[in-house]
């Protein structure tokens, strides 16, 4: 998987340029991705209508097209917070992973856990990964450097986020919780079924199919009324390729093409937290479409 070229995600397409200008320097570079953007839920504005629509852009192209016919300056100069693309951790992390590759610098987005945001529960996260010449990266580019994280968010230790295929093998194992793994704790997107989709949505990022959080396909579902073998098998190979196993790369990657369980194909069903109604989209044409 080469994941220094772009994908039809973190593709900036007429936008490309934009990216030219931007600093290689890691902490400058996350500084210029959360001047761009604002979470639809963390960021202290409250955002409805086609503002809070914004968090459906798909694509780095669309987040871009916004920005530029809503500020028209280079994205380095400074956007009022009020100005900024509504996103959430997935667009903070694509937009990271666009510039990077724009520079060459294979990078990808990882879906999983994080529990540096509140004692005692483990939010959804999506952060980056890059290579930097000697070792796979992780580092959050949504969060500001500051000292009450107790971490270098630009060097994201062991533990402080796992993905989505290690949280289902822990809680498979009865070692965890799964309530205390989601999107919030007054939320019900949370608990085993939740994991398990999320082990599909790592797949898909691996893969470069960098979707939605609220995308849904194939073998997703909202309980764990099925075989779950098939999900163990598939977490023991992300986590085995994780480590290096190739044999277990080539093997998602055959399973993901050849599976339609495992990969979205042309179409998705996204249930967006912005409140409109679950639709399908097309992700050739990028239009919703009727159901199939």
């Amino acid at each position: 998987m080469n994941y220094a070229e772009q994908s039809a995600y973190s593709d900036p397409g007429a936008h490309a340029a934009l990216l030219d200008e931007l600093p290689s320097d890691i902490a400058e570079l996350t500084a210029v991705i959360r001047n761009l953007l604002i979470h639809y839920r963390g960021g202290g504005i409250e955002f409805t209508g086609h503002r809070l629509e914004e968090i459906n852009h798909r694509w780095v192209e669309a987040m871009l097209a916004t920005d530029q016919r809503r500020n028209g300056t280079p994205l380095a100069t400074p956007r009022e917070p009020a100005d900024r693309i509504v996103g959430c951790c997935r667009d903070y992390t694509l937009l990271m992973v666009s510039a990077l590759r724009h520079k060459g610098i294979p990078a990808r987005s990882r879906v999983g856990f994080s529990s540096y945001f509140a004692p005692g529960f483990h939010h959804d996260h999506v952060v980056v990964e890059y290579w930097n010449d000697d070792r796979w990266v992780l580092l959050d580019a949504e969060l500001e450097p500051a000292e009450h994280w107790g971490f270098d968010v630009h060097d994201i230790p062991k533990g402080k986020f796992d993905s989505a295929a290690e949280v289902w093998r822990a809680f498979r194992a009865g070692e965890i919780d799964g309530d205390v793994y989601g999107v919030d704790p007054s939320l019900p997107f949370k608990g085993g079924w939740f994991i398990r989709d999320y082990v599909f949505l790592q797949l898909a990022h691996l893969q470069r199919d960098e979707l939605l959080l609220w995308d849904g396909w194939g073998a997703m579902a909202d309980d764990l009324e099925m075989d779950l073998t098939p999900t163990d098998e598939l977490a023991a190979l992300l986590i085995a390729s994780d480590a290096g196993d190739e044999t277990a790369t080539t093997k998602l990657r055959d399973r993901y093409r050849e599976d339609p369980d495992l990969h979205p194909g042309d179409r998705v069903l996204v249930h967006s937290p912005s409140g409109t109604p679950p639709a399908f989209v097309d992700l050739n044409t990028r239009q919703k479409v009727d159901a199939p």
